[in-house]
């Protein structure tokens, strides 16, 4: 795909590349407020929007999410350049994960099923049957179904039905894909994320084709670090493949463009596994039905905020970012994870190891912005101690699958996989709890449908990757004996 013809895309991430080439300029205090006119010249012909002008006020607001900003703070009055010395000026990071940019909110229509013009107008009436709420009727003029919307419970059923599929259902994209029923749509139609049940999955943010909903950039935080300190870039496992490049060109491009050491969060993986490991036998020896994985941070907020019940069965060992961040810190190094996912800027502010948080359209921008062509770079030389398992992590079933390795057969288990969440396995994940379903006693759940390669803020879609991860695996060291005094 072109990403220039998804116009969502190529404007988000074109936001995130101006504020860096602005801040190596030095011009963001003075000059920010210019942005959304050398995107949009005059003489631009987006194709998106009514006028350039809403274009330009669009992409004013993206660039506000970019320098880390709150769209629903905004008073659109402030000048981006007054936000860039916010920006500039701040000790913390921004406390919440996503922002609604309204004026790209397409105010969708409340989800809803209706009669499309296939109806044939059949003798059956399958439909009307169909329905238990009494909300379908048959057109005296047509003969062609009808759906009364406030009878109407979305049950899907006269769809199910129908012969001639003439019956559809019109989501709000948003609404959704969100899993835990965090947004809804105000009184004036546009998209509202409640924090208090939101997991940070950034489900949402993906699914809306408008581009309507974004994430609140760490850029500005990071590289003002890279100015006055020894910046560390711990890149996730699923990083292999998500530019044209190899691994070692990439860790060569971030050196080139800034940080002081690159290290990758297989690294941690590796001690992870054998924690989980040798806590998924003691917690079986005494009785445990099961154990579940705490490696995905929207999962661990999906516990904590919606799953209560499933809190005594997460295992207790730090994700591989959680370790690999200790160890560089207690070299004196900043540290920066570097990965596909939104809700990591939530462990991030819970873990003192983890100083900021980047997503790979964030660390692509800023190569993009100073130039730096990764497939130009001389390999880097990769540690010869992280495991092949390690550096699977990424993909949905490698954490299990690591765990089973460690154990070498050492006791007998079952492990199942929750590949992503949605509101179906929310369910399932409570009846998992309540003891009414589920054969295992090793649960990984992977919050993105794929695993990490599947997050929101992959620069390449999971299909475009798998074959990368899976060749850059088999060429890597198998087994875990490194690790297994490391971490205890």
């Amino acid at each position: 795909m072109n990403i220039s013809d998804n116009k969502a895309l190529f404007f988000k991430r074109e936001a995130l590349k101006k504020v860096v080439e602005s801040f190596d300029k030095g011009t963001l205090e003075t000059l920010a407020y210019r942005i959304p006119f050398e995107v949009l010249p005059q003489d631009a012909t987006s194709g998106v929007r009514c006028c350039i002008y809403k274009e330009r006020a669009v992409f004013r607001a993206r660039t506000l999410a970019a320098l880390g900003g709150s769209l629903e703070q905004d008073d659109e009055a402030t000048s981006l350049n007054d936000y860039a010395k916010k920006a500039l000026a701040r000790k913390e990071t921004p406390e919440s994960t996503l922002t609604v940019l309204d004026i790209a909110c397409k105010a969708c229509v409340k989800a809803r099923h209706i009669v499309t013009e296939a109806c044939q107008g059949c003798l059956a009436r399958h439909c009307q049957q169909a329905c238990k709420f009494g909300a379908i009727s048959i057109s005296s003029e047509n003969g062609r179904s009808k759906i009364d919307p406030d009878k109407c419970k979305n049950c899907g059923q006269c769809k199910s039905s129908c012969p001639y599929n003439a019956i559809t259902y019109v989501p709000v994209p948003c609404e959704q894909a969100c899993p835990v029923d965090a947004i809804h749509k105000r009184e004036d139609g546009f998209a509202h994320i409640d924090f208090d049940k939101c997991i940070s999955c950034g489900q949402c943010m993906e699914a809306c084709p408008f581009g309507a909903i974004l994430e609140r950039s760490q850029l500005i935080d990071v590289l003002s670090a890279m100015k006055r300190t020894n910046v560390c870039a711990l890149v996730a496992p699923s990083v292999v493949g998500q530019l044209n490049c190899t691994l070692p060109q990439l860790i060569t491009a971030l050196k080139k463009a800034g940080f002081a050491k690159v290290t990758e969060v297989a690294l941690g993986a590796d001690i992870t596994t054998q924690n989980e490991a040798r806590e998924l036998v003691e917690r079986l020896e005494k009785g445990a039905r099961f154990m579940t994985t705490s490696c995905c941070a929207a999962w661990m907020q999906a516990v904590k905020k919606h799953l209560p019940a499933l809190k005594e069965f997460v295992s207790h060992t730090k994700t591989p970012a959680g370790y690999t961040a200790a160890i560089e810190k207690a070299d004196g190094l900043t540290t920066v994870f570097i990965g596909p996912c939104v809700a990591k800027r939530v462990e991030g502010k819970e873990d003192p190891n983890i100083d900021y948080v980047l997503t790979y359209e964030e660390m692509d921008a800023i190569l993009q912005a100073r130039q730096i062509d990764p497939t130009q770079c001389e390999p880097a030389k990769l540690a010869n101690n992280i495991s092949a398992q390690g550096r699977y992590y990424g993909v949905t079933g490698g954490v299990a699958q690591a765990v089973e390795d460690a154990l070498e057969g050492k006791i007998s288990f079952k492990k199942q996989t929750v590949n992503g969440l949605d509101k179906k396995t929310m369910l399932l994940l409570n009846a998992y709890a309540q003891g009414k379903a589920g054969d295992f006693q090793l649960l990984e759940v992977m919050s993105c449908k794929g695993g990490c390669i599947g997050g929101p803020c992959t620069v390449k879609k999971q299909a475009q990757v798998i074959n990368a991860i899976k060749e850059f695996v088999a060429h890597s060291p198998k087994g875990h004996k490194a690790f297994e005094e490391t971490g205890k």
